[in-house]
C-alpha cells in the first residue's frame, strides 16, 4: 500500500506521518528528512540539493525523484510519503516508477492549511540539532529553555524556518499546489483534511479516510 501525504510547510506533515506510521505500520519516507541526511553525509546529490534548500527554492524534480525512487522496496511493504510527489512532473514520474512494477499510489491525502497559519507555525518551529525532535515555542515549548526534552541537544531555528525562506516556501508551494490536486482528482484517489484543527483531530481525520481505503482494498 502506498499513501501520499501533501500539504504546505507547516501542515504538521511529519508529526502525522510519524503518528500513522505507528498506527498502520507504514515505512515513513519524508523528502526533508531524506534531502538533511543526504546533505549532511555530503552525497553528491546531497550536496546538489543543499544549494536549493539554503535559498528557499525547491530541489530539482530529478534529484528529488531520485532520491525517493532509491528507497522504494516494493516487495509487500506499506509506505507513507510526506511531501512528495510536490508537483505534477514528480508526480508522473513516481507514477511511471510504480507502473514498472504494477503498483500505483492507493490514496492521496492533501492537508489543507491557510496560508497565515502555516506562516505561523512555521516560524515559531523549532528543532533539536542533536536527535531531530521538533518543538514550537507557542504549542510546544521546551521545559528547559533551549534545551531538546528527549535528549537535552540545543534546540534551534532550522535556516528554511526563519521568516523570509518560510515566505518564499509557501509562495512556491501555492503555485504548484493546484495543477498537482486537479492531477490526483483526476486519478480518483484524492482525499483532503482540515490541517487547522488540533493534531488529534486532523489525526482523526487522516485515519478515517485510510480506513475507508483499506476496507475498500480487502
Amino acid at each position: 500500500m502506498i499513501v501520499i501525504l501533501l500539504g504546505a510547510p507547516g501542515s504538521g506533515k511529519g508529526t502525522q506521518s510519524r503518528i500513522l506510521s505507528g498506527k498502520y505500520g507504514f515505512k515513513h519516507l519524508a523528502t526533508g528528512d531524506i534531502f538533511r541526511g543526504e546533505i549532511a553525509a555530503k552525497t553528491p546529490l546531497g550536496i546538489k540539493a543543499a544549494e536549493y534548500v539554503k535559498s528557499g527554492k525547491l530541489v530539482p524534480d530529478e534529484i528529488v525523484t531520485e532520491m525517493v525512487a532509491g528507497r522504494l522496496e516494493l516487495n509487500g511493504e506499506k509506505y507513507l510519503l510526506d511531501g512528495f510527489p510536490r508537483n505534477v512532473e514528480q508526480a508522473q514520474a513516481l507514477a511511471h516508477f510504480l507502473s514498472k512494477q504494477n503498483e500505483s499510489a492507493d490514496v492521496v491525502i492533501f492537508m489543507n492549511l491557510p496560508k497565515q497559519e502555516a506562516m505561523k507555525r512555521l516560524t515559531s518551529r523549532r528543532v533539536c540539532s542533536k536527535c531531530g525532535e521538533v518543538y514550537n515555542v507557542i504549542t510546544r515549548p521546551t521545559r528547559s529553555e533551549g534545551k531538546c526534552d528527549s535528549c537535552g541537544g540545543d534546540v534551534v531555528q532550522r535556516e528554511d524556518d526563519s521568516e523570509a525562506t518560510a515566505a518564499k516556501r509557501l509562495m512556491v508551494f501555492e503555485d504548484l499546489t493546484q495543477p498537482l490536486v486537479a492531477y490526483y482528482k483526476a486519478e480518483q484517489v484524492f482525499h483532503e483534511v482540515d490541517a487547522s484543527k488540533s493534531p488529534d483531530d486532523v489525526t482523526r481525520q487522516l485515519s478515517g479516510v485510510i480506513d475507508s481505503v483499506l476496507k475498500a482494498l480487502k
